[in-house]
């Protein structure tokens, strides 16, 4: 029977999940391993950029799912003209991570006519450069749209099934052609809860299908930790898939991952799996 690496690795995301205190949402990024064809990521999975000479192929799902009443928070970077149309804004019950590839072109209606996808279009007067956008999802199956810090709170779907998890989903539609994640925020009775804050980020050589991956910084949250991998699995062996060969040497001086995971594991996590110290591109060997 084949092994499936993914499963490992999922196994291996388990134990080095990030792990914060009271006020701190975890992690978000933009999905690294499935998004649209014509998608660039980059500054750590935050920054993501439709290519090429089309309106669509630009789907991006969030890395994680999120709570109700979780606001999203999306900046507008650039955009082009030529097309119609802008930015698409919904949610999933269907988890990234199966899901085949390619994506289909578009949210609307590639994905919106199937179980467990809702989104709607964006009006292009909201998606000028530097607007910022955030978005959520009600207990009641309700998203709602805050344009540029306004008080004014806009319904713009209904019917979502809140009874099992959600991922966001975006389409970096028209003439929308690069977004920013600036992270998510949930208000509490006593206090604010956020996601943690955006990576500082270095420009590796091109990993899967990732260009810019990030060192990790920890959240400013004093009570944040991660686990540790004992440091007896150390060895020949790449420790998230347990098939390939571990052959890069990280920053840190250990050599426990393959060429393959390296990308995957420096993008989710930014740090080495045996030791946690943070890491970059690994070393030439």
């Amino acid at each position: 029977m084949t092994k499936d690496p993914d499963a490992h690795y999922s196994g291996v995301e388990s134990m080095l999940s990030h792990r914060c205190g009271g006020s701190c949402l975890g992690p978000l990024t933009f999905h690294c391993q499935v998004f649209g064809d014509k998608v660039s990521l980059s500054q750590g999975g935050r920054l993501a950029r439709r290519g090429g000479s089309t309106f669509k192929n630009g789907l991006v799902f969030s890395s994680r799912p999120l709570g109700i009443q979780e606001k999203i928070h999306l900046k507008v970077v650039t955009t082009t003209t030529g097309w119609h149309g802008a930015l698409r804004l919904g949610f999933t019950n269907v988890q990234p991570a199966a899901r085949g590839l390619p994506l289909p072109p578009m949210a609307i209606p590639d994905l919106t006519q199937k179980p467990g996808h809702w989104a709607i279009a964006v009006p292009e007067s909201c998606c000028t450069v530097g607007s910022e956008l955030k978005f959520w999802v009600s207990s009641r199956g309700k998203v709602y749209m805050r344009v540029n810090n306004s008080n004014r709170d806009e319904e713009i779907l209904s019917g979502v099934d809140v009874s099992r998890p959600l991922w966001a989903m975006i389409d970096i539609y028209g003439q929308t052609s690069c977004i920013y994640l600036q992270g998510s925020e949930k208000r509490g009775r006593f206090r604010t809860k956020r996601s943690c804050p955006a990576p500082q980020h270095i420009i590796l050589p091109d990993i899967g299908r990732s260009s810019v991956t990030p060192d990790r910084t920890s959240c400013e949250d004093t009570s944040c930790h991660h686990r540790k991998l004992p440091a007896d699995n150390e060895g020949t062996d790449c420790v998230v898939c347990m098939e390939r060969e571990a052959t890069n040497t990280l920053t840190c001086g250990h050599r426990c991952l393959c060429q393959s995971c390296t990308g995957r594991i420096i993008l989710e996590f930014g740090s080495c799996p045996l030791c946690r110290h943070q890491i970059g591109a690994p070393l030439r060997t």
